[in-house]
């Protein structure tokens, strides 16, 4: 190849450089030392084009080439311009797209609804030094939180080495990392904290500060119910326990504690919710009426039942419209892999379910009873709506150890898994709210800490407790317990990425394309 032609391929890289170093300095790497280098090139490169072709410039500028080269130098500016305006454009906008599998960078329908619903503006304090590993992390999820509701969230990171004060005024230890959520100013002002830097911890820690007051949820005790503690659990199954739940009923405002009804007459008047789950022993006759008495002045109960027990409450649920039917219900189709362990996503027009229809979740409930609704002596005012069902293929197993086909006079169709009942109690004497709520399930087992990470039923729960709680903000989706991969990059990496990925790439792309053509034409 001629020098001549060399040099023309190389002021086309020149020219190149220099005219793309200013979008360097504004839009990607943002570093001057970067655009400097890529200016100066430019210019060397241009300088030997001028060295190489200093006499075909005369012959050039009254030759019909010189009419090809202007247009396609300006044609480059231009497209360069609108690069620049389109990243401009982009970059006051904002808009972010989140395309990642599990959508680990959008906020859940939970933490958006907290967060327009806070009374009050709330600050969060990230007492996090900037070297640390999740830094980057925690500065990302503030970010989405503050983007969601700029007016109601706003958050800064402390050094607690550098700002001993604070961290004595919240009452850290050395070296402690930690978030502090503060609602209020002055001496009214009130606040948590949290260690755990996740957008469940996050958004539960949000709704703890709105909350006036604990909701006291009492489970009944004494018939062989689930414990609550890990440590009360069986040796033989260490995993019978509902301290998960307890836990994320802590985390959303609820006070959970245990309930005796032998020798008492009422249940405790501070009680929001009562839960009976995994009851193995029949309750007393006074237990049964204790119970009665509170749903007819106004209270609230979830009742898990299960397969195989039998637990005296049958009349009570009768007035509310339910019976638990024998045997286990089971789905030939929609099941995961046991036609007992059904896989639901079939729900009625209840407000618990609505949310999970919305997003198609399915719940996976092992070994549930079916229930009915009965039409007959039911107690005033009682209505009855079904929540989850199973589909068309269900049946309810009468002999389950035998076989796993339906068999004449066993019940088929779709089943009620889960029911909502309300009754009318505005004129109750001792009214304790002015409407009864039952939600009966019919497994308890999802309850358990093994089966609670599964999401939709861990949501169908809490829907079903803020619903019979009477709290419409609870009935939602939460943020789910993502796995998240992540590789930490400083901004100096990021910056890195950027310079190579949408500026030294693309142009080292565009001037191969044209030292090709340059040399094509040439020849």
């Amino acid at each position: 190849m001629k020098a001549t032609n060399i040099g023309k391929v190389l002021g086309a890289f020149g020219l190149l450089l220099l005219l793309s170093s200013p979008f360097t300095l504004f839009f990607t790497s943002g570093s001057p030392v970067a655009t400097a280098v890529k200016a100066g090139a430019g210019l060397l490169l241009l300088g030997a084009y001028l060295a190489t072709n200093f006499k075909q410039f005369g012959q050039f500028a009254s030759s019909r080439s010189s009419f090809f080269f202007t247009t396609t130098v300006l044609t480059g500016l231009v497209v360069l311009g609108g690069l620049v305006a389109v990243n401009y454009i982009a970059h006051k906008k904002n808009k972010r797209w989140d395309l990642t599998k599990e959508k680990i960078y959008t906020l859940a329908p939970q933490t958006t609804a907290t967060l327009r619903a806070m009374p009050d503006k709330v600050r969060a304090i990230g007492f996090i030094p900037p070297t640390h590993t999740y830094y980057g992390l925690l500065d990302e999820l503030f970010q989405r939180y503050h983007a969601e509701a700029p007016e109601k969230f706003e958050y800064s990171f402390k050094d607690p080495r550098r700002h001993p004060d604070l961290a004595a005024k919240y009452q850290l230890k050395e070296g402690q990392t930690t978030v502090v959520l503060v609602r209020g100013e002055g001496e009214s002002a009130s606040h948590t904290t949290l260690n755990t830097l996740s957008e469940q911890e996050l958004t539960n820690a949000l709704i703890k500060l709105a909350t006036v007051g604990l909701q006291k949820v009492y489970f009944v005790t004494g018939h062989g119910e689930w414990p609550l503690e890990k440590s009360q659990a069986s040796p033989t199954d260490p995993g019978a326990s509902l301290s998960e739940l307890t836990q994320q009923l802590k985390q959303e405002g609820y006070s959970p504690e245990l309930l005796h009804l032998v020798g008492r007459t009422e249940v405790p008047m501070d009680a929001s919710l009562v839960i009976i789950a995994g009851a193995r022993t029949p309750f007393a006759k006074p237990e049964v009426e204790v119970l009665q008495k509170y749903l007819a002045s106004g209270g609230r109960m979830l009742y898990f039942a299960d397969a195989g027990l039998e637990d005296g409450l049958d009349a009570l649920l009768a007035e509310y419209g339910v019976q638990v039917d024998d045997g286990i219900a089971a789905d030939s189709q929609f099941n995961s892999g046991n036609p007992y362990v059904i896989l639901s996503l079939f729900y009625g027009e209840h407000e618990i379910g609505k949310p999970l229809r919305a997003r198609g979740l399915n719940v996976e409930i092992p070994t549930p009873r079916s229930l009915s609704a009965l039409r007959g002596n039911l107690a005033p005012g009682v209505k009855v709506e079904p929540v989850v069902l199973t589909s068309q293929y269900g049946w309810v197993e009468t002999k389950p150890e035998e076989n796993a086909m339906p068999s004449d006079g066993e019940k088929t169709g779709q089943l009620t898994l889960v029911v909502a009942a309300t009754r009318d109690s505005l004129q109750a004497e001792n009214k304790r709210f002015d409407q009864a709520r039952l939600v009966v399930m019919g497994d308890s087992e999802l309850l358990l800490d093994p089966n609670w990470g599964h999401e939709p039923n861990r949501n169908l729960v809490m829907n079903a407790l803020g619903w019979a709680s009477n709290q419409v903000q609870k009935i939602t989706i939460r943020p789910p317990d993502r796995e998240v991969s992540t590789l930490e990059l400083d901004e100096a990496a990021m910056d890195g990425i950027r310079f190579v990925s949408t500026d030294l790439l693309p142009l080292s792309l565009l001037g191969m394309g044209l030292a090709i053509w340059l040399s094509r034409r040439n020849k």
